[in-house]
């Protein structure tokens, strides 16, 4: 009886045979992608097919530096890896390493790569960036001549500026020789020193937009003196040109609306401007002719005439005001005079003699009020209302 082996036993041994076939172990295979799917562990499972079969492939994780795009359905690639035996299904499946896009996608891989490139040397750096001038007079244009990018860009700058200037580079943007053209259009119209240059074409492929990928362009936008925009092909078309730009538009018609200002709003804004300047002025001067009239006041209530009226105002308010008070004094004063008077005349030593009374007083002229300050033969002064009379003390009493 032949010998029985088991299912595990015969693809292991399948396995060993593949592993053993030189040309297997490294392999690259050409075809369509299929089935394509991003595993959470990090994997991706697809199949690549063509007329005549198709076969499963799997890149693990550890091999994803391998695929320089984001790989999906119907991509043109050539697979290089091995190919094996899976034992737990019994099939065997390419084992991917590297994969690469086949036609435009070998394109895209230089575009990958000279980006990366370039973008390391720190051509695409954000310093590096001049700014677009707010306000151009003079617009360089390099573009072919004939093209739909041309019309566009002309429409709306005149739309939007009658009176912008365009100077135009007739260049050839696409076909052998399109990368010299670009780049001697650059130069030139930088050394005529424009406000702004526009380098850009209409949509198309990627070979049609190809020559926006060359070093030598992104180096001539680079070195520039005057800002570029970038204005090539659609709104999801990118080239190196667009990252080396001063400013990327999607389309040559943003690109000239981007470079062109409104002269409309322009003239709006500086209306606006003249009006509030005018708001500004009117309440700077009525705050200066108020401030003005509180310095002349105060200059006229400080002022040296008007401190000498003040002060003789002043004074003559004071002298009327003495003036009163002396004439007050001065009355009761003579009030107070006849009322002592009065007093007075009731205790005067003539009064009471008109009244019958006299004042005797003796030699040494001390008055005489009681008997026993006189002695007999003493002689007296017997003062009456009209004279005095002599007398003597014949008799003590």
């Amino acid at each position: 009886m032949n010998s029985i082996y088991s299912v595990g036993q015969v693809n292991n041994y399948i396995r060993q045979m593949f592993q053993q076939d030189f040309m297997l172990n490294r392999i690259y295979v050409r075809g369509e992608v299929s089935n394509c799917k991003y595993h959470n562990s990090g994997h991706i499972y697809f199949s690549l097919k063509d007329i005549s079969g198709t076969i499963a492939c799997v890149m693990f994780a550890g091999s994803r530096r391998g695929l320089a795009f984001p790989m999906k359905d119907g991509d043109k690639v050539v697979v290089g890896g091995s190919v094996s035996v899976y034992e737990r299904d019994g099939r065997y499946q390419l084992y991917a390493k590297d994969i690469k896009l086949e036609g435009a996608g070998i394109l895209y891989e230089r575009f990958l790569a000279l980006k990366t490139e370039l973008e390391e040397m720190g051509m695409f750096a954000p310093e590096y960036k001049q700014p677009i001038p707010a306000f151009v007079r003079t617009v360089g244009i390099v573009t072919a001549p004939t093209g739909a990018a041309i019309q566009d860009i002309r429409n709306i700058s005149y739309r939007r500026n009658p009176f912008i200037q365009l100077i135009l580079y007739p260049a050839y943007v696409q076909g052998e020789g399109a990368k010299e053209s670009i780049v001697e259009g650059i130069e030139a119209l930088d050394a005529l020193h424009p406000d702004v240059i526009i380098v850009g074409r209409g949509g198309g492929s990627i070979e049609d937009l190809w020559a926006f990928n060359e070093e030598c362009v992104a180096r001539a936008i680079f070195q520039c003196s005057t800002p570029i925009i970038s204005a090539v092909g659609h709104e999801t078309d990118t080239t190196i040109a667009d990252f080396a730009a001063d400013l990327r538009a999607p389309t040559p018609s943003a690109a000239a609306e981007l470079a062109v200002p409104d002269i409309r709003s322009v003239l709006e804004q500086l209306e606006d401007y003249r009006r509030r300047l005018d708001y500004a002025m009117s309440n700077r001067l009525l705050l200066m002719r108020r401030r003005l009239d509180s310095y002349v006041t105060r200059w006229n209530y400080l002022s040296p005439e008007n401190r000498i009226l003040e002060r003789r105002q002043q004074a003559a308010e004071y002298g009327e005001k003495l003036q009163k008070r002396m004439e007050w004094l001065l009355t009761d004063r003579r009030h107070r005079l006849n009322l002592y008077i009065e007093q007075l005349k009731g205790l005067s030593p003539l009064d009471k003699l008109q009244q019958g009374f006299s004042y005797v007083e003796n030699n040494q002229h001390r008055a005489v009020t009681s008997v026993t300050q006189v002695k007999k033969g003493e002689r007296l002064h017997i003062r009456v209302s009209d004279g005095t009379i002599e007398a003597q003390v014949l008799e003590e009493l």
